[in-house]
């Protein structure tokens, strides 16, 4: 009895001495301006980009991610709100051979037209041999990511990052610069001149648009979803 007491004295101790330190997480979370958009709990910042309700199957959450499992169907999902300029970080793993994508300046009324932060297996999906415009964190068949990115294994997280800031746009992967890039730039017009996006009126420019988690049919997971809004002053 004397153990146990000495136990639940320490226990109560250890809990009063975590709660400042959670509660001084929590403060320079907000200090930061980063608004959690899935906190492993809760859908209730995403919605189907159709229907504008958050999909009946397809989607799930499990373990503390929202997951999209093989086959399930339910369609993209983006956000509630739109965003111009931001910081947005998300983690990522995928199943072996699987395709996936984040999506950005996105248009509702043009369906799921964006711009790509491509999510792949590289190795055992057939678009990773079709070109570093189609692999891990790049703007998907417009612009290559770095060729020396740090990418986990199949099933293990990635952490990635998307800044627009002005006209500026960079892709990070797991802490690194892996791309940047000019909004309206020749150098960007040039590489979608040659994209299957070349016919689009309106692309390559900065646009407030929903960020969009894509259904490409295949297993994966995304966590730890926040971003910061850098249109607010």
């Amino acid at each position: 009895m004397k153990q146990l007491s000495h136990l639940l004295v320490a226990i109560a101790l250890a809990g009063v001495m975590t709660t400042p330190v959670l509660a001084e997480k929590e403060s320079a979370k907000l200090e930061n301006g980063f608004v959690a958009l899935f906190d492993g709990k809760s859908t209730n910042q995403w919605m189907n980009a159709r229907s504008g309700k958050f999909p009946e199957k397809g989607w799930t959450i499990e373990a503390g991610c929202l997951k999209h499992m093989a086959k399930g169907g339910g369609g993209d999902i983006i956000t509630r709100s739109t965003y111009e300029q931001f910081d947005f970080r998300f983690e990522w793993k995928v199943a072996k051979g699987a395709n996936s994508g984040v999506k950005y300046f996105i248009i509702r009324e043009r369906g799921s037209l964006g711009h790509e932060y491509q999510v792949l297996d590289d190795e055992n999906h057939p678009d990773g041999a079709k070109g570093a415009n189609r692999q891990t964190a790049a703007f998907y068949d417009v612009l290559d990511p770095a060729n020396n990115k740090s990418i986990k294994p199949v099933g293990e997280f990635n952490s990635s990052r998307i800044l627009v800031k002005g006209n500026t746009v960079k892709h990070f992967l797991n802490g690194k610069v892996v791309l940047t890039y000019k909004l309206g730039s020749d150098e960007l017009k040039a590489a979608i001149a040659k994209s299957k996006f070349k016919n689009l009126k309106v692309f390559g420019q900065r646009l407030p648009g929903h960020i969009l988690l894509q259904d490409h049919g295949d297993a994966v997971w995304y966590r730890n979803i926040r971003i910061r809004d850098l249109s607010k002053k």
